[in-house]
Formats: C-alpha cells, sequence, structure tokens
C-alpha cells in the first residue's frame, strides 16, 4: 500500500513539473525584447511593458536548470540559458556589485535597490546553473555576488544579514520587501534564503569559509529566529535580534523545517544535523495547526487578535508537501506523509489552474481563485512549485520502500 502510495505521488508530480514548465515556456518568453515577460495577469493577459524582476527571473533559472539537472532534458537547459544570459546582462550591477531588484520592460534599470533577498536569489540560480553546465564563469559571478553579500550584508557584531540597501550600498530608510512586510534591519524570510543560497552555492563550491557562515545563519536560528517554546518563527527583528512581530506564518515554518535540516546536511554537520531534525518536527508539528480539514495549509495567524488569515496560497502548499513529507523521512509518524498527501490532493482540486494552465495565486475561504492576483509576476514564479514537485520526485526515488 505505501509503495504504490509514494509511486503514484511521484508520477503525478512529474506529470506536474512537465505541465508547470510547459506553461513557463509557452507564455513567458519575452520574443520582443528578451529575457522573460515581467506580468501575466490573472486572466491570462502577458503586460508587455511591466517592469522584470530580479527575484522572478532568478528564480526562473534556478527552476529551468534544476529541471534538467533532474531529467537531463536539454530543452530546459535552453531556457536556463536564456535566463542567466539576461540577469547576467541587465541585472547583475557592473559597477557597484550585487542585484538590482527590477528593470523595465526594456532592460533599463528601475529599481536599483541592492535587497539581499534578491541577491540569495541570484547566487541559489547561479550555482544551480552551474551544477548544469559547469562553465567556470558562472561559478566565478556567483562567488562574486556571495562576496559582496559578506561584505556589505553580514552583521559582524550581532550575526545574520541586513535587509537593503541603496544602489551604491549606502543606509535607507526602507527596508521592506514588499508593502506587507515590517520595516526593520533583519527578516526572518532574508535570513533562510541566503542561507538556501549559500548552501547550494557550497554544494558546488565547498569554500571553508562559506561553511562557516551557513553554520552561523544555522545558529541563529536556533538561538533567535525559531521561538522558544513555540515552536514557529519570528518574522521581523531589529539589527539585535530583538523580536519585531507576532505573527504565525504557517508556510515560512513548514518551508524552514526542511531548508534548515537541509542547509546541515549539505555542509556535513552532525552536531547540526541533528539538532534540526528535531526542529524539523517541532516545527512541521506546530505548522499542522495551520491545516484546514479540506488538507489546504493557511496563510497565517494573528495571534494578538487571534486572527486567522483564511487564504491558502500557492507556494504555501508546495512548500507543506516537502515540509510534512521531510517530517515523515525523519520519523516514520504516518501522520506526517497523510498530511504530505492531503496537501497535494488540495492542491490538485482548488490550487492548480485546469483551463490557463500553472497555479492559482491561492483561494480564499470558499475556495474560489483569489481576485486581482497575477499569474507570472515580481511574486508569482515557477519556484516553488517546480522545487517542491523536483523536491519529492528525487525524495520517493531513494527511498527505500520503493527501491
Amino acid at each position: 500500500m505505501l509503495k504504490k502510495q509514494l509511486l503514484t505521488y511521484r508520477e503525478e508530480l512529474s506529470r506536474e513539473l512537465d505541465d508547470i514548465l510547459k506553461y513557463w515556456l509557452k507564455n513567458t518568453p519575452d520574443l520582443k525584447e528578451g529575457g522573460f515577460i515581467g506580468q501575466i495577469n490573472e486572466g491570462g493577459q502577458a503586460i508587455a511593458i511591466a517592469d522584470k524582476g530580479s527575484v522572478l527571473n532568478a528564480r526562473i533559472l534556478w527552476s529551468f536548470s534544476a529541471a534538467f539537472n533532474l531529467t537531463g532534458d536539454g530543452f530546459y537547459l535552453k531556457y536556463a540559458e536564456s535566463a542567466f544570459k539576461y540577469i547576467n546582462s541587465y541585472f547583475i550591477d557592473k559597477q557597484f556589485g550585487g542585484v538590482y531588484w527590477s528593470v523595465n520592460y526594456k532592460g533599463i534599470k528601475q529599481n536599483a535597490k541592492k535587497q539581499i533577498y534578491a541577491s540569495a536569489f541570484t547566487i541559489y540560480g547561479f550555482a544551480e546553473y552551474y551544477r548544469a553546465t559547469r562553465i567556470s564563469s558562472v561559478l566565478d559571478i556567483a562567488i562574486s555576488l556571495y562576496e559582496t553579500v559578506i561584505e556589505k550584508s553580514l552583521d559582524q557584531e550581532n550575526g545574520g544579514y541586513f535587509e537593503a540597501f541603496s544602489e551604491t550600498w549606502s543606509p535607507i530608510d526602507d527596508l521592506r520587501l514588499s508593502q506587507k512586510d515590517v520595516n526593520v534591519q533583519k527578516s526572518m524570510n532574508t535570513n533562510l534564503h541566503v542561507l538556501e543560497a549559500f548552501s547550494n552555492l557550497y554544494s558546488i563550491w565547498p569554500d571553508k569559509d562559506l561553511k562557516n557562515h551557513i553554520s552561523s545563519l544555522l545558529k541563529n536560528f536556533s538561538d533567535h529566529i525559531i521561538y522558544p517554546g513555540l515552536n514557529c518563527q519570528v518574522l521581523f527583528f531589529d539589527n539585535k535580534w530583538n523580536p519585531k512581530s507576532t505573527t504565525v506564518s504557517y508556510g515560512h515554518d513548514i518551508e524552514a523545517s526542511w531548508l534548515l535540516l537541509e542547509a546541515a546536511e549539505i555542509i556535513g554537520a552532525t552536531d547540526l544535523i541533528e539538532n534540526f531534525k528535531v526542529q524539523a518536527l517541532k516545527l512541521a508539528s506546530q505548522a499542522m495547526v495551520g491545516l484546514d480539514t479540506d488538507g489546504g495549509l493557511f496563510y497565517e495567524y494573528e495571534p494578538e487578535n487571534k486572527m486567522l488569515i483564511g487564504e491558502k496560497h500557492w507556494w504555501v502548499q508546495a512548500e507543506a508537501m516537502v515540509g510534512f513529507f521531510n517530517a515523515w523521512e525523519i520519523s516514520n509518524e504516518n501522520i506526517f506523509l497523510d498530511a504530505s498527501l492531503k496537501c497535494w490532493q488540495f492542491t490538485q482540486k482548488y490550487i492548480l489552474d485546469k483551463n490557463r494552465g500553472e497555479w492559482y495565486w491561492g483561494v480564499g475561504a470558499d475556495h474560489s481563485p483569489m481576485i486581482g492576483q497575477d499569474k507570472v509576476g515580481i511574486w508569482k514564479c515557477p519556484y516553488h512549485n517546480t522545487r517542491a514537485c523536483i523536491e519529492l520526485i528525487r525524495r520517493i526515488s531513494i527511498n527505500p520502500v520503493i527501491r
């Protein structure tokens, strides 16, 4: 029974990975200006003059590179090459270092703010593309971006990474990734994805100093970010790690549950591996509080006024599928595998856009798609859902039950 469940899960995810990437191959290349379209609205209309975001493009690069690395399909590598060339030509700041937040549809810099989150995803994508191609110049750029992040953003006194800077790396007033964020010097989100980027870079460039930075990041999560006793993460901090929010993000908690452990495993730190196995189970168990009876994972909870944000976003479901599966692998407790499978069933039923392709941004309490949300945009990308498919395909393929 278990073997059949896992094989079915893998087969369905393999088909879904193909479907997701077909959508991006068909709808997003910008045949006139180069690179990829910056926005497709919920109605499926491509906005040709929309700005192009560095995060979106870096995530496209990672997705097609990772798909090639999984399948060996050279067609995916062709589109990864296109993404790499566009990022290197238009988003990398050759004068001051780092990555622009956005360019306009013609590739002219639009928002030159140096958001460390964007640099992290560019490193992440370049490392994956290097894994696919072994082109030395790609690795050189990734290392240069990493060194810039260390030089400009690392808090030498308190640890962790500051959020954002001006084009020339001077201080700025607005540090936020998005309007919904708290305007503070450090966030869980940026530090998590710096960790993810550094880990992917280390997997193809095992540098001693890089390993130490990864280890320090993991300790920051243990010491500051994972809230003691509550088994969830604080989202925002000042420079000395004093909490500046109480919001519980179910999606970020389940995402961190497996990314933190993966980072510890990549650097081979035995003590950290054991610690983050425990942390993974705690975070996954607490995230299950946010599971609805339909199998979907809610977005956020505000404990101060006991308000549940009842939306179910696409990326939260993708991370839940992987995070709960990871918890099952650690514990062998079927409640976690069931949660992963049920979340996938929910996603198939309500999140997949069966008419136009790809995934809806999310659904509301009545399961209808959320209004006014892009299909492609600064934040709507192929990263979370392709990564969930790829990660689970790999994990199932090496599981002893089906070998």
